[in-house]
């Protein structure tokens, strides 16, 4: 899962993308006098030339959304360490803690699937607040657990806020940044999602001491921190989203946000001219266009359905979850009995992680998404790779 998210980058302009295909043929004057009048609304600053700049207000935005993702983070690091201890305190058998790994991503496509009856009827905000209140429920549920039964319905909640919450983490963020900033800032998501890992990681190190029967519910309980400051900065700090506010003919409110969004002096009402248009499109494509463009595709469209959907799948068959999961397994395997050492291990991998997602985030909107991709795709086959012929014979 936690690999998976990063195709999520951009997803509200891929999505935009597909829905305004281009699907009747109009002629060249025509859209040369489209073309001109587009590049005559661009939005330029009216004080001067000079390119834009990241306002203080779009970073603490982007950051505030980008936090809920650390909820996944947090459950991936934490389970890596109490994984083998909820198994020895309930006396669970290998398929069932298999099965309580594995369901989290299960349980998290439900809640991003559903996630649009909140997202866009009562607008994102709710969304980060609902996701946060099922994240702490399933949490607690964890914690108290004493059997398996009532150990997966936590897990259930668990995965039904991840997912919730991860269908809304990029899509307020694109849609709160200028477009030159989008790609930067949505990685922000991802660097959350590995931060959140870190702090489960450190979480099993700050309690490797106590009882193992007392010490994974202790970890549980900790990811319910961090929901609290997402449900506090959704309430008090984090502006509704320009798009959802025009979409639903609140433009008033829109032009506010943007004013905040964008320096000083930008002519903010037509950014919102160019959501609005957004928006009409969409609903032409969506009312022109039936299943038969994704059942039927050209095969232009067919090139952007097997990159975006090949991209995702080739993230989740690389296998992360497994190797971050059963990590500590690995380990002891390896010869590596002691738990403070386990997770001291644990906690320096997280960080090499976390340093190069911070890199990739630097270079995605510089270097392009592409040749991060074969780097990284090259980057796993060669780690596992090594890893696996590291326990021939073992």
């Amino acid at each position: 899962m936690g690999a998976a998210t990063s195709s999520s980058k951009d997803s509200s302009s891929l999505s935009s993308s597909l829905l305004t295909f281009p699907l009747i043929e109009e002629d060249n004057d025509e859209q040369q006098q489209q073309q001109q009048q587009h590049d005559a609304t661009k939005p330029t600053n009216t004080n001067n030339d000079a390119p834009l700049q990241i306002t203080r207000a779009t970073k603490l935005y982007a950051f505030c959304a980008a936090l809920n993702s650390c909820n996944l983070g947090y459950d991936i690091g934490v389970n890596t360490g109490a994984g083998i201890l909820v198994q020895n305190s309930l006396g669970l058998s290998d398929v069932q803690l298999e099965a309580f790994f594995g369901s989290l991503n299960l349980f998290a496509m439900v809640g991003a699937l559903s996630s649009h009856i909140i997202n866009d009827k009562f607008g994102r905000r709710w969304s980060f607040r609902v996701s946060a209140m099922i994240f702490i429920f399933g949490t607690i549920l964890q914690s108290v657990a004493n059997n398996y039964i009532v150990l997966m319905i936590g897990r259930a909640f668990v995965g039904l806020g991840v997912g919730f919450g991860l269908a809304v983490d990029p899509l307020y963020i694109a849609e709160i940044s200028p477009p030159q900033f989008r790609g930067r800032l949505v990685n922000w998501s991802e660097f959350a999602i590995n931060l959140g890992i870190v702090l489960g990681f450190l979480s099993g190190l700050v309690f490797a001491g106590v009882d193992e029967n007392v010490a994974w519910r202790w970890m549980f309980s900790m990811g319910a921190i961090l929901p609290c400051f997402v449900i506090f900065f959704a309430t008090y700090v984090m502006p509704e989203s320009p798009r959802w506010l025009v979409a639903n003919g609140r433009e008033g409110e829109a032009c506010e946000v943007l004013k905040k969004v964008y320096p000083d002096g930008y002519d903010v009402d037509i950014i919102v001219n160019e959501i609005e248009e957004s928006i009409e499109k969409e609903r032409i494509a969506e009312h022109a266009v039936g299943w038969g463009v994704i059942l039927f595709p050209s095969p232009a469209f067919k090139r952007i359905l097997l990159v975006g959907i090949g991209i995702s799948i080739a993230q989740q068959a690389v296998g992360i979850d497994a190797i971050l999961y059963f990590l500590v397994f690995i380990l002891k395997q390896s010869g590596i009995e002691s738990r403070i050492t386990q997770m001291w291990i644990l906690l320096g991998l997280g960080l090499v992680k976390l340093g190069v997602i911070f890199i990739a985030g630097r270079l995605l909107d510089t270097t392009g998404r592409r040749p991060l991709v074969f780097v990284s795709l090259l980057g796993c086959a060669v780690s596992f790779f090594i890893v696996a012929m590291s326990f021939i014979g073992a």
